[in-house]
């Protein structure tokens, strides 16, 4: 049925942006170091991510480094994280709650109205999260470009856009198309009408014709 296939459909692309996003918020290449300009191309690339920044050797060997101190981080990286980590969680719940209601699943089906009522909320809640994630990685990547175009960044400071952030708008984006097709696959209930009744026979003649 073309609401069962909407439904699947939609579970789907957002379980796959859930996916995306834990692996936008675990990667280091939220931020590179940009080469462009005057500045001089050295043997190594700097990564700065939300939890570490790398460094990697024009060996291939990469080395990381922790950050030392929550408190000594930036108001607006703790931000980010907390969005980051929102919207995993979010997601987390949303695969819970859209599989309790996916029509392809046996549990609750004696009720189908809450059945369908539960995809579409486990769709609200992969909406929230995508959004969650979009407004991480944009604030995130609004800050990346404004220093980039800052004339007082000293260039060797100058970071761009990392591939952790093209990762994270897709999977929010993913997400939120996804849990968009989960609040839709919920079928429209037809209005239903009182059934027709016979109109009752007239009594057969008794044989007497009256003029």
């Amino acid at each position: 049925m073309a609401s069962g296939g909407l439904q699947l459909l939609g579970f789907v692309l957002a379980f796959l942006g859930w996916i995306g996003i834990i692996i936008s918020t675990a990667m280091p290449q939220w931020k590179m170091a940009s080469y462009a300009g005057d500045n001089i191309v050295t043997a190594q690339a700097l990564y700065e991510g939300l939890w570490m920044s790398c460094a990697m050797q024009s060996t291939g060997q990469i080395q990381c480094k922790v950050y030392d101190s929550l408190l000594k981080l930036e108001s607006s990286l703790q931000a980010t994280r907390a969005l980051m980590v929102a919207a995993i969680l979010l997601g987390l719940v949303g695969v819970f709650v859209a599989v309790t209601g996916m029509k392809c699943m046996k549990c609750m089906e004696d009720d189908q109205v809450k059945k369908m009522r539960m995809a579409v909320f486990g769709g609200v809640i992969f909406i929230i999260s995508g959004l969650a994630a979009l407004v991480a990685t944009s604030w995130y990547g609004n800050r990346v470009a404004r220093a980039f175009y800052d004339p007082f960044t000293p260039v060797n400071t100058r970071f761009e856009f990392g591939s952790a952030l093209f990762i994270g708008w897709a999977a929010a984006s993913l997400a939120i198309l996804g849990g968009s097709f989960l609040c839709c696959s919920c079928p429209r209930r037809e209005t239903s009408y009182p059934p027709t009744r016979g109109y009752p026979k007239n009594a057969s003649s008794t044989g007497k014709d009256y003029v």
